[in-house]
């Protein structure tokens, strides 16, 4: 007040300049932004839709180009060698560019990196079609390969960002969508091939199919800021002695784990995709259309548990899923081992695929929450790479070894070491916690 009881007139602040915010801490003004975004329920759930159709758009896409390498051996004259040559080289090139992965990830942001991969996959598949010779087909393969391995990575990290935003699981939903794509593509690559198109044609259609679905998806993702690394703050402190992303970054005894039991769930898988018919046909004495139900029973079952997936963890959580649905997978795998006739060993597939099912969308969660820097987003890519390196080692070896071992002690004693594997899994269930469960909507 004052002197003679009148008020004081409040003195004007200056308007702030023009281009500069309003004075805050820098940190609070990002973190407040990052939970405004996150916190926009509409936001969140497109962003769940988005992420989903890229998981569809890669499985279509792999499922299309695998339905069509005997079309590649035959148009360019391949040997059998020379083929399992181009099939690893793709391999690697996936391996090394996942290693890359984590550090794009922390830079750019997984939405970026998925969405740019999500179109150049399907792209790159025309280049397949349209390679005059093995040697440009080789250099295609491994753009093929390299652009597969950045979009596994950051896929899965779109989808762990999501979970976080939301507060509840759908990592199975996202995998449940890569198998129907997969089931999609090699549909409409038998009819292609019944239709006699080239395989540029085929892959032409596709890919604007396919990129369509991902170009409009897309913009519903999360921003980059929803797992991209905070710029380093020259007020604070510590950011000059924080450890920046590397090679080294995401590896953990945690992650480790993790890739063991994943590269066991895949090894497994693979092994079932493989040899399955055979087991059937050779051990079972099962007629040759009658061995392809083992396979296409254990698949269904497996789309059909994703499916479901994540309202079962939502309501019980991940420890115990992966506890009851293991032990439901060693439950069909020793009926399979255990069966002399075909009826009950087609059923024990069916039943491995519905243990099987949630195992792995589990641990790629639990992967991304437990993250590569204690959890914090930015470090869910770097794990996932590293992890991601681990169980697609165990998918591409995992036949090989198969064949190998099935040679000295019989494909029934060899699928009945796989038991060994999937016990290790349930036991180590307890390492899943970190899976998200449910929780209120963030913000």
């Amino acid at each position: 007040m004052a002197a003679g009881g009148r008020p004081r007139a409040a003195a004007p602040r200056p308007p702030p300049r023009r281009g500069c915010a309003v004075a805050e801490p820098r940190t609070r003004a990002r973190a407040r932004s990052l939970a405004g975004v996150l916190g926009a329920p509409g936001t969140a759930e497109r962003a769940r839709w988005a992420i989903t159709a890229v998981f569809l758009v890669n499985g279509a896409a792999m499922a299309s180009y695998f339905v069509r390498v005997p079309s590649l051996k035959a148009a360019h004259d391949l040997t059998d060698g020379r083929l399992g040559v181009l099939l690893t080289t793709v391999s690697v090139a996936a391996m090394i560019s996942m290693q890359l992965a984590g550090d794009l990830t922390a830079r750019l942001g997984s939405a970026w990196i998925a969405r740019v991969t999500a179109i150049g996959l399907p792209v790159a598949m025309i280049g397949l079609g349209l390679a005059a010779d093995p040697l440009v087909l080789v250099a295609v393969l491994v753009v093929f390969g390299a652009v597969d391995g950045l979009l596994d990575v950051s896929m899965n990290a779109q989808a762990v960002a999501v979970e976080r935003a939301l507060k509840r699981p759908i990592m199975n939903g996202c995998h449940a969508a890569w198998s129907i794509g997969a089931a999609l593509g090699s549909t409409l690559g038998g009819l292609a091939m019944r239709a006699d198109w080239s395989i540029t044609r085929h892959y032409a259609v596709l890919a604007v199919l396919l990129v369509a679905l991902a170009a409009v998806t897309g913009r519903w993702s999360l921003p980059a800021s929803a797992d991209r690394a905070a710029p380093a703050d020259p007020a604070d402190p510590a950011a000059a002695t924080r450890p920046r992303p590397g090679w080294r970054t995401g590896w953990s005894r945690r992650v480790v784990l993790f890739g063991v039991m994943g590269a066991s769930v895949l090894l497994l898988e693979g092994a079932i995709g493989t040899w399955s018919g055979v087991l059937l046909h050779e051990d079972r004495g099962a007629p040759l259309a009658t061995a392809s139900l083992g396979y296409i029973c254990f698949t269904v079952l497996q789309v059909a548990g994703r499916l479901v997936g994540d309202r079962l963890q939502a309501r019980f959580g991940a420890p115990t899923l992966v506890r009851v649905s293991g032990s439901l997978a060693v439950a069909g795998l020793a009926v399979v081992v255990l069966s002399p006739t075909p009826l009950p060993t087609v059923l024990g597939f069916a039943v491995v695929g519905a243990g099987v099912s949630v195992l792995l969308p589990v641990i790629f969660s639990s992967v991304g929450h437990s993250g590569g820097d204690e959890g914090a987003p930015a470090g869910a890519a770097a794990a996932l790479s590293r992890f991601t390196t681990m169980t697609y080692t165990g998918a591409l070896l995992g036949p090989v070894v198969i064949g190998w071992l099935a040679e000295w002690f019989g494909l029934t004693w060899t699928l009945a070491g796989l038991l060994v594997l999937l016990v290790g899994v349930v036991l180590n269930a307890r390492a899943t916690a970190t899976a998200v469960r449910s929780g209120p909507p963030a913000g």
